[in-house]
């Protein structure tokens, strides 16, 4: 669907005044990048299922601003090597909102793998990421510093190859509620969990060393 000039401006303002919330700061360029970013993914996502329905407002705070709380873990020039990208969550609104970040995106689906190439040149960092359109099973870990993960199918079943496919020296930003952190007990990992703000059931878990 096309998302209206109403729409825009709700995601816009829910950016700006929830920013804080998130432990975030997004330049006013930023914020028109998002924006640039928002309408594309609504025009495709009746084809290709990105995300669930959901308002502007939703959208900014549940997928925008969850998205950058990883950037306090991402030291300046990070690597980061991001798994089942679907919609571009959490990288894209990462490598808007911190241009020095570079990302490579492995994505098995080739239709959602077009829409993140676009994507990326819409939101003009293209330059600063690559797409793979592979399972990450099957092709080599390229060089990260870091490995997120917010969406991936299957995602507690895949979790231990996932494990073993990660640069050994990586530090893993994953998304996740109760079901991964159970998966993850009972591989005895142990993670730093930071609870989303306004949500009692998801978390970024931060995994140093495996």
């Amino acid at each position: 669907m096309n998302v209206s000039n109403s729409q825009l401006k709700e995601f816009r303002e829910a950016l700006a005044s929830e920013a804080g919330v998130y432990g975030t700061r997004i330049s006013v360029e930023a914020i028109e990048r998002l924006s640039e970013y928002y309408d594309l993914l609504s025009n495709w996502n009746a084809r290709l299922h990105l995300v669930a329905p959901c308002s502007p407002r939703e959208f900014a705070i549940r997928h925008v601003l969850e998205s950058l709380m990883l950037l306090p873990h991402l030291p300046q020039a990070a690597r980061v090597a991001d798994i089942g990208s679907g919609a571009g969550l959490p990288i894209i609104p990462c490598l808007i909102a911190r241009p020095d970040i570079t990302a490579t995106l492995i994505e098995s689906s080739k239709k959602k793998a077009v829409f993140l190439r676009e994507a990326l040149n819409r939101a003009e960092v293209f330059k600063s990421a690559t797409v793979i359109a592979e399972r990450f099973e099957e092709i080599p870990a390229p060089e990260a510093d870091f490995v997120t993960c917010r969406a991936l199918d299957r995602f507690e079943a895949k979790l231990p190859s996932l494990l073993k496919w990660s640069p050994p020296t990586s530090i893993l930003l994953f998304f996740g509620g109760k079901g991964l952190r159970d998966r993850m007990m009972n591989l005895d990992l142990s993670s730093t969990e930071i609870q989303m703000p306004n949500s009692k059931r998801r978390y970024v878990f931060v995994i140093r060393g495996k």
